[in-house]
């Protein structure tokens, strides 16, 4: 009997016809292990996953191991993307018994949830041999796995504790953390580190932060070789737009090919802030590009943005992207197809499996002649209409709260910065307008359903699919990500609604989530109870729990002028400040956060009966310092606290500049509000 048919999981789903009696993560699985008196094995993955897919086809759909698995164990299958407490519990358990950690994670436990002997991918004979082993452990030296089940849960709560030191977030703290990643920054490649290689999008937010902060040429000079490296790297999808997960080497050639959401948003933040500071052009047209990779890819009327693209297709990975050169020339004919070749760097002898080549861009086109640009994007275009015919990779279409809640932050700012560069003679002029409208849409209709449809009796719920919430809780990370998202949407549109909103959320926060350190589980109080109660302070793939309700918070208390959500973003931070200094690449967005509020951060309202065209909300949102908020829209707008007994002075629109809640003097020229922004 398999019981996921019915699951809002893809990654479930994917499972549902195996010949392994599948359960769900639920009370009953465990009981049902304690009644038959087997140990429970546990399998964590998700849907875009390719070692998870290897498994599934060597082990998980064979007839022997399906049988060997239901003899002598309940098994129970996790989406990690659904369940990330359960996975950080387990992930915690995997990393302190063999040093490392990933997925598929493989764990047996005993049946009240005591992990006792885990792994990560296992070939096929390799897990017959372990199913044998671990099944007759428990049957043979049943004292012996008990007790090692003991020692591994003491080794969680070490790893999971709260209430270690604190300290302040201090200048010299964030200054630190930038010079260890200038010393570990790849000078040649760009990034942090060799193969595998992360984009380290929330180390380059912050390192923009540090330059504006500082003027630091050279925290600036790592985000743009890095942000270049990347975007002309084979981790881009040099026809469609979007980041892989990351590339097996050190330099950015071949991807791991799955395209996640999460990535995706954080990346266009830095490229658009990039684009913001600098004018770069690069940053321009990345920025464009994954905007509407985001809307046209990932986003689904009325449902929300998909977690992920899947890292194969039919089985193989990177069988869509990948070309040989006799391809570019079907393709394109010879002479086109030649040009590509050399422009994308596909050779003979290729640059990823069985002679073929992912597409990387071999030199700068954004600033070379008009004429070369116009024909790379002509070619650009063919090409993709011959990839549309291959086969294409599979859509997680699960909507996951906090990710859907970067990606509207992301969105938020793309169109503040976007409409700063309006300019009807620009090259790109028709296809930005495009952009930012649908990029516009999707944005807007995503929050109406994570307000509609996840916010289930006051709490947030994790995930959704094709309108349907699912049964797991909303984690910190879901109430940080979408109360920031609410707040950036409150100050793109002056609407009062998504502020009221990202304050309930915050409020439930500090209610269900809080530590007594100050600090924040990543679990609510009455939430289901784990082996322990995780509380993760660092930034990894996304930012945790912790970096993502501070981030709210300072937001929050800008908009509102309450105190006590700074105050209680500033604990928080002290939690997680002696990290910084030492683990700067696990830290990047908590030292986001902290050169916010160093900044103040400004509270900036523009008191104006026309802000989508008034000069000063324009110079207010080019010129705004780090984490700074701007508002901007009619005297005592309702809902828009910032607005509130701010006249118009003369009878002009007026900047009001606050910082840390201590107030300049109202102006009226865009002189005088740039001067007061520097």
């Amino acid at each position: 009997m398999n019981r996921l048919t019915d699951a809002t999981s893809p990654y479930l789903l994917q499972h549902a016809d195996n010949p392994v009696d599948w359960w769900p993560w639920c009370a009953e699985a465990f009981a049902e292990a304690k009644r038959r008196d087997v140990p429970v094995l546990i399998s964590v993955g998700y849907a875009a996953c390719h070692w998870c897919h290897v498994m599934a086809h060597e082990s998980f759909e064979n007839e022997q191991v399906g049988a060997l698995m239901n003899d002598d164990f309940v098994s129970i299958k996790v989406d990690r993307e659904e369940r990330p407490d359960v996975d950080a519990v387990y992930m915690t358990a995997t990393q302190a018994m063999t040093g490392q950690g990933g997925w598929p994670m493989t764990v047996f436990a005993t049946p009240d949830g005591t992990p006792f002997f885990c792994g990560t991918y296992f070939p096929r004979a390799n897990f017959v041999r372990l199913l044998e082993s671990v099944a007759a452990a428990w049957r043979d030296q049943r004292e012996a796995v008990l007790k090692q089940g003991a020692a591994v849960v003491e080794a969680i709560g070490g790893a999971q504790a709260v209430g270690g030191p604190t300290a302040p977030l201090t200048v010299e703290l964030l200054d630190a953390a930038a010079d260890q990643l200038a010393e570990e920054y790849d000078e040649r490649n760009g990034g942090f580190g060799g193969a595998p290689k992360f984009p380290p999008h929330m180390n380059l937010l912050f390192l923009l932060r540090h330059h504006q902060r500082t003027g630091s040429a050279r925290s600036l000079e790592i985000v743009r070789h890095t942000c270049e490296a990347m975007a002309r790297g084979g981790i881009y999808d040099q026809l469609a737009a979007g980041f892989a997960r990351y590339s097996v080497d050190g330099h950015w050639t071949v991807p791991h090919f799955e395209k996640m959401l999460y990535d995706n948003a954080l990346l266009l933040r830095v490229y658009t802030q990039l684009w913001r500071l600098t004018g770069d052009r690069l940053a321009r047209r990345v920025a464009r590009d994954v905007a509407r990779f985001l809307a046209d890819e990932l986003h689904r009327p009325q449902d929300g943005f998909a977690s992920a693209l899947d890292a194969d297709t039919e089985g193989v990975e990177g069988l869509t992207y990948s070309w040989t050169p006799a391809q570019l020339v079907e393709a394109l004919g010879e002479e086109d197809g030649r040009w590509a070749a050399d422009l994308f760097e596909v050779t003979e002898s290729g640059t990823f499996e069985h002679g073929t080549s992912v597409l990387r861009l071999a030199r700068d086109v954004d600033d070379a002649h008009a004429a070369v640009r116009a024909r790379w994007q002509e070619i650009v275009g063919r090409l993709l209409v011959a990839r549309d015919t291959r086969p294409q990779p599979a859509r997680d279409d699960k909507v996951v709260a906090a990710w859907n809640g970067l990606a509207i932050t992301a969105l938020a700012e793309f169109l503040q910065v976007a409409a700063l560069y309006e300019d009807p003679e620009a090259e790109d002029a028709n296809l930005m307008d495009g952009v930012t409208i649908v990029a516009d849409g999707a944005m807007r209709d995503t929050a109406e359903h994570l307000a509609r449809v996840h916010l289930v009796d006051g709490r947030l719920r994790r995930a959704s699919r094709h309108g349907q919430v699912g049964e797991p809780a909303g984690v910190l990370e879901d109430y940080g990500c979408v109360a920031e998202a609410f707040c950036a949407l409150h100050q793109l549109t002056g609407e009062g609604r998504w502020l009221e909103l990202a304050g309930q959320l915050l409020e439930t926060a500090l209610a269900r989530f809080a530590a007594p350190d100050g600090g924040f589980y990543d679990t609510a109080d009455d939430a289901e109870r784990l082996v322990a109660r995780p509380a993760d302070p660092t930034d990894n793939a996304t930012p945790s729990g912790r970096s993502a309700i501070v981030a709210a918070l300072v937001a929050y208390a800008a908009l509102t002028g309450e105190t006590r959500y700074r105050e209680a973003a500033e604990r928080a931070l002290s939690t997680v400040a002696p990290l910084v200094g030492r683990h700067a690449r696990f830290t990047g967005y908590a030292a986001t956060v902290g050169e916010a509020l160093l900044s103040g951060p400004y509270e900036i309202a523009v008191v104006t009966d026309a802000p989508a065209d008034d000069p000063l909300v324009a110079a207010a949102r080019r010129y705004a310092p780090p984490g700074a908020v701007v508002v901007a829209g009619a005297p005592d707008q309702p809902g828009v606290p910032l607005l509130a007994d701010r006249p118009l002075v003369d009878g002009r629109p007026t900047a009001y500049v606050c910082r840390g809640f201590v107030c300049q003097r109202p102006v009226t020229s865009v002189e005088d509000l740039v001067a007061q922004l520097s």
